[in-house]
């Protein structure tokens, strides 16, 4: 049941006024982003039209902790079926970034842990000029399962390390100073 006191009628401006939601108001709901989904074949639970009818109804926290927000595989087929040009995968991107700045704050929980391995990913560039695999993964893990979880994959990444898939140290690669700066230039 929906709880009209629980609505928040400006979440979908919100949105909109996020690089990559502008077009959420143009959705009628015709499900042509759900037919088509791949994810949906996977993940049965996963319903782009129903996160997007929430997003427009105002559920804004029952849209913003919804772990299947973080689903979305961006093949952007949703964006080709759709007859509205909604461009639901940017839509969902719009959405995902509202999430992470309200659990940044503190406002609500995130339980999906794609977000922290997308930030360990994005900051592992900045800092290394492309992702450093061993690094990333080691942090993610020790942050999602904790020593036991490290400990736990230490001989998969043994034999990564063996055949020459996995590095122990970050690659040095040459214009990682333009790619700090790309990053400088984006986060003004």
């Amino acid at each position: 049941m929906i709880k009209t006191s629980e609505l928040d009628p400006n979440f979908k401006y919100e949105i909109a006024n996020e690089p990559g939601g502008e077009n959420i108001r143009r959705c009628f709901n015709c499900t042509g982003c759900t037919v088509g989904c791949p994810v949906t074949d996977i993940d049965k639970g996963y319903n782009p039209r129903k996160i997007i009818r929430k997003a427009l109804l105002g559920m804004r926290n029952e849209v913003l902790t919804d772990d299947s927000l973080w689903l979305c595989a961006s093949c952007y087929l949703c964006y080709e079926r759709c007859p509205q040009d909604v461009k639901i995968t940017e839509v969902m991107g719009a959405i995902r970034a509202i999430a992470q700045r309200e659990a940044e704050a503190g406002n609500i929980k995130l339980n999906n842990p794609k977000p922290l391995f997308d930030n360990l990913f994005i900051d592992s560039v900045k800092k290394n000029g492309k992702w450093y695999e061993a690094g990333v993964s080691g942090m993610f893990m020790l942050k999602t399962k904790g020593i036991g979880g490290v400990i736990g994959y230490a001989p998969m990444g043994m034999e990564l390390f063996k055949k020459g898939k996995l590095s122990i140290l970050p690659h040095k690669i040459k214009g990682k100073d333009q790619i700090k700066r790309i990053f400088k230039e984006v986060e003004k």
